[in-house]
């Protein structure tokens, strides 16, 4: 006699951890629970990426919310090699009488975007690009190179095929520069969209690797001297009519009015969003000058040093630079929720728009060789060092904490002084191989 097993389907949420946890149904099961969603604890949003509860925190061991998938953001493939389905839906979480509960980063995200199109009638297209190593026994490759792809084959055509199939629409994989570093990048879409493929991408990335029988980790630094791991946002806008509204060629570095006072506002909020886009301590080992991530508040034309880079278009075949256009925040990694940063993102743009703040100036060269007066007169401020630092200019900023419920930023920093706590014996060589196996 034969029986069949039923494929599950996962009901997940990303907490401030940055990990995607959640509860799963038998597939035949999600319709039914579609209204109502499964079961979930408000202390998981202080849950840590040791798998502890911080204690204190603001939710004790009473309450319940509920976990709601939505469907339109459900990622299916049977391409990643496992014997059953990889099957994920994003939820949002909720009071029990269905209304948004404040520490859904889901829901701040999906409420920012709303508050940016109501103000100004713009919406964000967003991409993530995603930078990750994988841990296995591997003939030392060159950067870049044919060969270094080649030698994990098939890990790239099963990764992509996956993705494909799971509905990420992905674009391109490489071997990137560092070593056994490879890169992942999707199709832009509406932020939100893009924000859940974001959470797919980890998760099939790891899926795949680990039926091949190797790890993949998106820390921000296998260790000290490594290349970093980055996560790249990329952002644009459309206008009301669903026209591209970032690009205007005859303003400084092409960038539209509107686009500027934004780029402002993120540069002005930037040190008090910093621990949210770069969210634990080894995020800090990465953001350093000469290092190809970020370190000021800088904006700049295609410069891979700056914090805000406007990115390359493409005129070949008389492309249109208008669609292509998008700037790129650089000062985020695989540790920082995406639903939050992309959340933070928009709320500090948000705050340039309505300023009516001036385009920032394009700067050219490296900060760290000019003068404290050059540098204040460009507006380049160095981003917090170390992530109590980081926490320390986002309690200072009052118009950051206040895009945010209070008891939310009193989790948020609690889980992340906790983090900084439970590290704080370790060199940097033991914080990052400890990264490395829980990211």
């Amino acid at each position: 006699m034969t029986s069949t097993v039923e494929p599950l389907v996962a009901v997940v949420t990303t907490d401030l951890s940055a990990i995607t946890r959640g509860r799963s149904v038998v597939e035949s099961k999600l319709q039914k629970i579609a209204a109502t969603g499964v079961g979930w604890l408000q202390a998981n949003l202080s849950l840590t990426p040791f798998n502890s509860i911080v204690d204190p925190n603001p939710w004790g061991s009473s309450g319940d919310v509920r976990l709601v998938p939505d469907l339109n953001a459900r990622f299916r493939t049977v391409l990643t090699g496992s014997a059953t389905p990889f099957d994920m839906v994003a939820g949002n979480i909720v009071e029990l009488d269905g209304s948004p509960w404040v520490g859904c980063t889901r829901t701040m995200l999906r409420d920012a975007l709303a508050e940016l199109k109501a103000a100004t009638g713009l919406s964000v297209i967003a991409a993530f690009e995603h930078e990750f190593h994988i841990e296995g026994d591997f003939v030392p490759g060159h950067s870049l190179s044919f060969q270094a792809l080649r030698r994990t084959d098939p890990f790239a055509p099963n990764l992509m095929a996956a993705l494909e199939e799971a509905g990420v629409a992905p674009e391109v994989v490489i071997a990137e520069f560092g070593n056994e570093q490879f890169e992942v990048t999707h199709e832009p879409a509406d932020a939100l969209a893009a924000a859940d493929r974001a959470v797919a991408i980890r998760e099939i990335t790891r899926e795949v690797a680990r039926n091949a029988g190797w790890r993949a980790s998106f820390t921000p630094k296998a260790a000290p001297d490594a290349v970093g791991n980055g996560l790249h946002i990329h952002f644009s806008f459309v206008d009301a009519a669903g026209k591209p509204a970032t690009y205007d060629p005859a303003r400084p570095g092409g960038l539209s009015s509107q686009a500027g006072a934004f780029c402002a506002g993120v540069l002005r909020h930037l040190p008090g969003i910093t621990a949210m886009t770069a969210a634990s301590v080894s995020s800090y080992y990465r953001l350093k000058p000469h290092s190809w991530s970020s370190s000021y508040t800088w904006l700049a034309d295609r410069d891979r040093e700056a914090s805000l880079r406007i990115c390359p278009t493409v005129t070949i075949g008389g492309r249109d630079p208008a669609r292509q256009y998008n700037i790129e925040y650089r000062a985020a990694d695989a540790t920082g929720n995406p639903y939050l940063s992309l959340a933070a993102i928009v709320r500090a743009g948000l705050e340039g728009l309505k300023a009516k703040l001036p385009t920032p100036p394009l700067v050219t060269g490296d900060p760290t060789l000019m003068s404290e007066a050059e540098r204040k007169k460009l507006g380049l401020i160095r981003l917090p060092e170390t992530l109590p630092a980081a926490l320390d200019a986002l309690a200072a900023d009052s118009t950051v904490t206040g895009w945010f419920a209070p008891v939310f930023i009193e989790t948020f920093v609690g889980l992340k002084r906790h983090e900084t706590e439970r590290l704080a014996g370790l060199d940097p060589v033991a914080v990052c191989d400890l990264y490395r196996t829980l990211y």
